[in-house]
């Protein structure tokens, strides 16, 4: 592309981005946001506000196209912004699957950017402002360039660190490795000093990012070292460390003794099921069986007394017999999750799954999830009495938006916690700071008490 002055073409100029799926969009979209800042723009508070509308997007089930598509249809019924234009850019991993292809469900697009494309958001941006001609870059492969672009973080004392991208697995159900690449870590030191710098700013607890974290470092070193990380990572004075996706088949001996062993690393793990048959399993090529999943959660709880485990099941995957779904139902129970992300089977083109015919009636299939809904409520509760009378740390988020007057966080098992503030308190003296809440009340999905001694 030819040199443009993409400040002087976006200077002034009000932008909104929305977000849809994982955790590693939306630290794309604070990257984003962090490169529109730097040229000059302004956040809105929606698109109704923006010259600039950016959709941030998944592609991991069906539901999420048709919301892209009813988002962008949407946005055809908005005032013109002051400067005559709006310029809509998609992004994200359905702009990677669908390129040039995604304008024949939303016409009134002007930016589509790949996964690998970050860096030339605001190119792509001004040129659509310039000359009115729509810009596709969906390359299949890209620069990393995009973890020392400017961001903006959604909260001060949280930061998203990606420590890898892309996934090599190839579920059968699972759209990801084609939208996101193979897997290609950082490097140990890049990252550590990222977290050094994130703890020199005030951050307190960060989550380090990839769609397999399990398997860091095996693409460079040779073998993964996800557990040194782990190790290294919390000697950087950092209070909290969370992770996300973990991969049964790659969780490590040495990756649990880290987690048991530092102390920043919060009791907390999701490690994703999928489902409790063997032959479910199997056809889903996750690559280990119910029990050898059953026996990892053993080794977990024998190392961490009292984690929270967390996880995603599907229900419905193509053949899935009442027996198959029997298994799941009492995998679940017997783990007793705190915490699940049930979903019923997308179709996914481009992926092996999507060649499997099923019979079974879409009654059945919803009738299994509303079973299995009901087990997770049931174990989700049972896990959150453990915590009753007890004195718990809560990173303040905010305010309940139910109720101004009591105070939102997170425990160090993840589980939302409520309390009134104390007289005299308001919403910035707590944001971002932790407070000892003593637990009174245990819900299905949240703890509630009060709060005990002084934020810190």
């Amino acid at each position: 592309m030819e040199q443009l002055d993409i400040r002087a073409a976006l200077a002034g100029k009000t932008y909104f981005i929305r977000t849809f799926g994982c955790q590693m969009n939306l630290h794309d979209a604070e990257r984003v946001s962090g490169l529109l800042d730097s040229c000059g723009c302004l956040e809105a508070s929606g698109p109704e506000d923006a010259d600039i509308v950016v959709f941030m997007t998944c592609c991991v089930r069906e539901a999420a196209d048709q919301r892209l598509y009813g988002q962008c249809s949407s946005m055809k019924s908005l005032p013109t912004p002051p400067g005559g234009k709006r310029v809509i850019a998609v992004g994200g991993c359905i702009a990677q699957r669908d390129g040039e292809g995604l304008l024949t469900n939303v016409d009134n697009v002007d930016v589509i950017f790949g996964t690998h494309s970050l860096t030339h958001v605001s190119e792509l941006i001004a040129r659509a402002f310039l000359d009115g001609t729509r810009q596709v870059l969906t390359p299949e492969e890209g620069e990393d360039a995009a973890t020392s672009m400017p961001w903006h973080r959604a909260v001060s004392y949280h930061a998203w660190v990606p420590i890898m991208t892309g996934c090599n697995n190839f579920c059968s159900y699972c759209i990801v490795p084609y939208v996101r690449g193979r897997e290609k870590s950082r490097s140990i030191e890049e990252v550590v000093d990222e977290v050094q710098g994130l703890v020199r700013a005030g951050v307190r607890e960060v989550t380090l990012l990839g769609q397999n974290v399990n398997s860091f470092g095996r693409d460079r070193y040779g073998s993964p070292r996800f557990a040194e990380l782990l190790r290294l990572v919390g000697e950087t004075g950092i209070e909290r460390i969370r992770f996300t996706s973990s991969h049964p088949k790659d969780l490590l001996p040495e990756t649990i003794d880290a987690m048991a062993e530092v102390p920043a690393v919060m009791p907390h793990l999701h490690l994703a099921v999928q489902s409790g048959s063997s032959r479910i399993l199997k056809e889903m090529n996750r690559r280990y069986t119910r029990e050898q999943y059953l026996d990892l959660i053993s080794r977990i709880r024998d190392r961490i007394p009292g984690i929270a485990l967390s996880t995603d099941i599907i229900v419905g995957f193509p053949g899935e017999t009442e027996e198959d779904f029997l298994e799941t139902l009492s995998l679940a129970q017997e783990v007793g999750y705190a915490q699940a992300f049930t979903f019923i089977y997308s179709r996914r083109e481009g992926t092996p799954a999507a060649r499997i015919e099923d019979p079974t009636p879409r009654s059945v299939i919803q009738d299994r999830f509303d079973r299995l809904v009901k087990v997770i409520e049931q174990t989700a509760h049972d896990f959150n009495q453990q915590a009753l009378g007890r004195t718990i740390p809560v990173l303040v988020e905010g305010v309940s938006k139910k109720d101004q007057h009591k105070l939102q966080g997170k425990s160090p098992k993840n589980q939302t916690v409520h309390a009134p503030l104390p007289e005299g308190w308001t919403e910035q003296d707590v944001v971002g700071r932790i407070v000892d809440v003593k637990v009174d009340t245990a819900r299905t999905w949240y703890l509630s008490g009060s709060v005990v001694g002084e934020p810190r």
